[in-house]
């Protein structure tokens, strides 16, 4: 199933095999990108190696409990603030306070509706990544409409390709936020996607420019030997 690099990715970490499979089938034809584990150790070596945008976590995992990777996950700064929603056959209100007081930002009681599911995966998106979710983000006169494909300055419409607008949504989404141009690389084009890291120079000037056409100051910010930001 082709994707867009921008494509919201999720990691799914669930034992049982036939409702991973399920759930990753649905979260697919949504149109996420969907990342799978079955146990608390493959898990965690997911979110080493490909950090997702939400994750979906089964409390009880082989291994390393989903309490215990809520855990460590809210110890380390890098993850913090990823979105988790917590799965679990505890229905109990002091099981669902515990999933929550440990970090978890939402709790589904099994058995779920897939579609609530998928709906609450969105909610964190809106959060997180709200480009991805047809949000308008809007950065001082610049309003870029992420259903819509456009982008306007001070009320004209910009002429921007496909890359350039990948570009300015993932820096649109966390003002201030400096981008290595490997997490560029990475965030736009896609890890599967092998370009030189002097593409996203190359981008973030075309960009520069189409901001620039029709006046106005320069929004974007290069900090030297770290990367770009807006604002």
């Amino acid at each position: 199933m082709s994707q867009s690099p921008l494509a919201p990715h999720v990691l799914l970490v669930e034992d049982e095999p036939a409702q991973r499979e399920m759930l990753a089938y649905n979260l697919q034809a949504e149109g996420f990108r969907v990342t799978q584990a079955s146990d608390g150790d493959e898990g965690l070596s997911c979110l080493r190696d490909d950090p997702p945008d939400v994750l979906v976590l089964d409390w009880m995992l082989p291994g390393v409990s989903g309490i215990e990777i809520c855990r460590r996950l809210r110890a380390r700064p890098e993850t913090r603030s990823l979105p988790v929603i917590m799965l679990s056959a505890r229905s109990e209100e002091v099981d669902r306070v515990r999933g929550l007081e440990i970090g978890a930002d939402d709790y589904v009681t099994k058995p779920y509706a897939v579609a609530e599911l998928l709906a609450r995966v969105r909610a964190q998106l809106r959060r997180v990544r709200p480009s991805t979710v047809g949000q308008v983000l809007e950065y001082a006169d610049i309003v870029l409409d992420a259903e819509t494909h456009r982008v306007t300055r001070s009320g004209q419409l910009l002429k921007l390709g496909p890359t350039e607008f990948r570009l300015l949504a993932a820096l649109m989404e966390k003002p201030g936020r400096v981008w290595s141009r490997e997490q560029l690389l990475d965030r736009v084009w896609g890890r599967d996607i092998f370009v030189d890291t002097r593409t996203v120079d190359v981008h973030v000037g075309r960009l520069r420019k189409a901001l620039m056409a029709l006046g106005g100051d320069d929004p974007l910010r290069t900090v030297r030997g770290a990367g770009y930001a807006i604002g």
